[in-house]
């Protein structure tokens, strides 16, 4: 006989022991700060994904503001996005004193919809030559990568770097002149990771900046340390005093070795935990397929998500809340579909544009927004954890169909 189920988190870390060991091997050494650890767990990120550079900052809203400084993004510019992403995306863009210019997403994938990039890019909506419009802030949403290849043409076209929102995409994949290649390698300008606790591996808190450019890389590494001009590596291990200078105004957004020494053990457990999240999504796929008026997420032929979420489409008979209530009451979390930043308080009072300067729509409502606000209010996020269970996951597709019929 089955053990009842009492309760079905939305997301759970795969931990453990090598974990905990990892820690303690960083706390017994001596150097709790960024230092050692931090720098191995760079080498072997920027091995997995196929980068040349990988830095490792606080977290991927502190990479986001890094990347977007290294583009030259200033007070004034804008920066084209989705609203369809958790506010760190948007907010990043305002750190650096930008306007971001949200584009609507494509209703299958929930990511950033490429036949609306070009019509958004300044130098097509004034009369002025120059162009305020100073970068693309891509998000591959859930996991799931963005069609890459035509947001690469647009930006080409319009000499536009391209910054990579991937703080759910580590373990994803995408097919690139005919082979399958990491997102992170990256295929744009810089590429941003997020280590919380709802990603698929996670440090606590952290992130990862990776790109091909040395200049940037070298640029993210003053920035993150205050903009101090001689690593904490190189000042205590020198056989001479050195006095290190601040020739510029930096942050501090370092992640600790602590934290590093436990990434680099779930680095190691990546290709599993994506492989069994992958087999979790096809069994949804199969078991959800018979729900009328369900629809599941699309999962293009070039790309290979990690399925950091599982989202599904709810039936037009089906109210949002009511659906999560009926779950929640049976013991299984869910999360509503991924925010829209332009219907946020903030937003209300910070500056955004949605692209069109004729737009008269109200803060919290856009109509050229439409598929991003019915994402919010038409989906829901199903648990999926490396840890879940046959028994876990038939228990939640049988509250979900059960939901669906109130």
């Amino acid at each position: 006989m089955s053990e009842k189920i009492h309760y079905v988190p939305i997301a759970k870390p795969c931990m453990g022991e090598p974990e905990a060991e990892a820690a303690s091997r960083a706390i017994m050494s001596g150097w709790v700060t960024q230092g050692p650890e931090v720098a191995a767990f760079e080498q072997e990120f920027a091995a997995y994904v196929g980068a040349n550079y990988a830095c490792a900052v606080s977290n991927c809203t502190t990479a986001l503001h890094l990347a977007l400084l290294a583009v030259g993004v200033q007070p004034g510019d804008e920066v084209i996005t989705v609203s369809h992403s958790y506010i760190a995306t948007a907010n990043s863009i305002r750190y650096c004193g930008a306007i971001p210019v949200f584009v609507d997403i494509e209703p299958q994938t929930y990511n950033i919809n490429p036949l609306l990039i070009a019509d958004v890019i300044s130098d097509s909506l004034r009369d002025s030559s120059a162009s305020r419009t100073r970068a693309i802030l891509i998000v591959h949403q859930m996991g799931m990568p963005c069609d890459l290849k035509a947001i690469l043409d647009v930006a080409h076209q319009h000499n536009l770097p391209v910054i990579e929102d991937a703080a759910c995409a580590i373990g994803s994949e995408i097919l690139w002149n005919g082979e399958w290649e990491k997102i992170g390698k990256p295929h744009g300008d810089i590429a941003c990771f997020s280590f919380h606790p709802r990603k698929v591996i996670t440090t606590g808190d952290g992130g990862m900046l990776t790109t091909n450019n040395p200049e940037w890389d070298k640029q993210f590494r003053l920035w993150r340390q205050h903009g101090m001009s001689v690593p904490d590596t190189v000042r205590h291990g020198a056989k001479q005093v050195i006095f290190e200078s601040y020739p510029m105004l930096g942050y501090n957004y370092r992640m600790t070795d602590i934290q590093a020494a436990v990434g680099r053990e779930q680095l190691k457990r990546l290709s599993e935990i994506t492989e069994r999240r992958r087999y979790l999504a096809q069994q949804y796929q199969q078991m959800l397929a018979d729900v009328p008026g369900l629809k599941l997420p699309t999962e293009p032929d070039w790309a290979k998500s990690n399925w950091q979420s599982y989202c599904v489409r709810l039936p037009e008979k089906c109210d949002q809340r009511q659906v999560m209530q009926v779950m929640l009451d049976a013991g299984v979390a869910t999360r509503r579909g991924i925010m829209c930043a332009h219907r946020e308080p903030a937003y209300q009072i910070e500056a955004w544009l949605c692209g069109s300067r004729e737009c008269q729509c109200e803060k919290a409502n856009c109509d050229r927004l439409c598929e991003s606000e019915q994402a919010q209010d038409r989906t829901i996020l199903l648990p999926l954890f490396h840890q879940m269970t046959q028994h876990e996951q038939d228990y939640v597709v049988k509250v979900l169909k059960m939901a669906c019929q109130v």
